[in-house]
């Protein structure tokens, strides 16, 4: 009965698990203070316990104490970390377990802190990157509905006859009239469109469609090939450094990537090296994956230091998403000014159009 009621426990805590939030920067923190105190040759439930008293994120401090607990019954550190699925990812598991094996767990601590850094590093970029444009995008919106449904309406009035106007001001009448009158409808029709986007992108197909369409716009298709194939390389290299075998380690990798295109085709890779073909010839006339790379591997390869390439191959590709993410700022400025040009100058012909019809008129009449 006991065990009973303790497994029913364990499925409550991890389905609460799934709405728990570690951020990455606090998991960054926990690797480190972990190396320091287990170079330090601290108890690891000594310094479990240190770490659950100090933690200020109670979603955190919860699964630290459990961690605790877990230490004090002879569980592993990484018997831990699987407890958490959604906040420890499985590369970071395989690399635990392989270095407890070895009694090094202090160096693939330090490790493993600066390599999710780095990762951590361009992502959060390219959200910084993209802040200012969503941020300018949301408030245009709301001057347009403003504007659409205050301004633009007083300022027709002056106007009788509106079966007479341009086309371009009976265009900016009705455009008002929905802002004005329908606006509820567009509001719910917004929230069921981005309800029917979170629900549908959870299918394989959706995915798979989804990264298509990223990875064929000309700008984002350059930045997200290089922030894919940036992570691709980082958690290859921990796990094969780590021992764990190239199949193994691609598969685990294939749900690293956020690129469903990127994941079926690292699956499909791991299957051809598992079959005897080696990773640079499955890979040599993929389009997914640029010609620098497939040479580095390629000659990497045959010398049994592919980790070390693939770190190489890395860092490559951060700097390139550094120079990417800058050019991306510059060119975005431009683009917002001139679509807020395009707004303000169709709204301003719609309604100075008719006023010079009238004058026009005054004057010849």
């Amino acid at each position: 009965m006991a065990t009973e009621n303790k497994n029913f426990l364990e499925k409550i805590n991890s389905s609460f698990s799934l709405f728990q939030w570690v951020w990455v920067k606090e998991k960054v923190v926990f690797y480190r203070l972990l190396y320091t105190m287990v170079d330090s040759w601290m108890s690891i439930v000594k310094w479990m316990w240190v770490l659950e008293k100090q933690e200020k994120n109670i979603a955190f401090k919860k699964i630290l104490k459990r961690f605790w607990e877990e230490l004090k019954s002879w569980k592993k550190l990484s018997d831990c970390l699987e407890l958490y699925p959604n906040i420890f990812w499985e590369a970071e598991v395989w690399m635990v377990t392989s270095w407890e094996k070895t009694w090094r767990l202090n160096e693939v601590l330090k490790w493993l802190t600066e390599q999710i850094e780095k990762v951590d590093s361009i992502t959060r970029k390219l959200k910084s990157a993209l802040t200012y444009p969503w941020f300018i995008i949301l408030v245009v919106l709301w001057v347009v509905f403003l504007m659409m449904t205050m301004v633009v309406p007083t300022l027709l009035e002056i106007f009788d006859d509106k079966a007479s106007l341009p086309e371009t001001t009976q265009a900016l009448i009705f455009i008002s009239d929905m802002f004005r009158d329908y606006w509820y409808l567009m509001i719910t029709f917004f929230i069921l469109f981005i309800i029917f986007v979170l629900v549908w992108k959870k299918t394989p197909t959706w995915k798979y469609i989804f990264s298509k369409i990223i990875l064929s716009l000309p700008i984002v298709w350059d930045v997200a090939k290089k922030i894919i194939l940036s992570k691709f390389s980082r958690v290859f290299a921990w796990l094969i450094s780590s021992w764990v075998s190239i199949v193994e380690s691609l598969k685990i990798t294939s749900e690293a990537v956020w690129s469903e295109v990127y994941r079926q085709r690292i699956v499909l890779l791991s299957e051809d090296v598992k079959s005897g073909i080696k990773i640079w010839e499955s890979i040599e006339w993929d389009e997914l994956f640029p010609e620098m790379m497939i040479q580095m591997i390629k000659v990497w390869e045959d010398t049994a230091k592919l980790d070390e390439t693939i770190l190489k191959v890395a860092d490559f590709y951060d700097e390139q998403v550094d120079t990417v993410i800058w050019m991306l700022n510059k060119l975005l400025e431009p683009i917002i000014i001139i679509f807020l040009a395009l707004i303000v100058g169709f709204i301003a012909l719609a309604i100075i159009e008719p006023i010079m019809d009238i004058a026009d008129t005054v004057t010849w009449g």
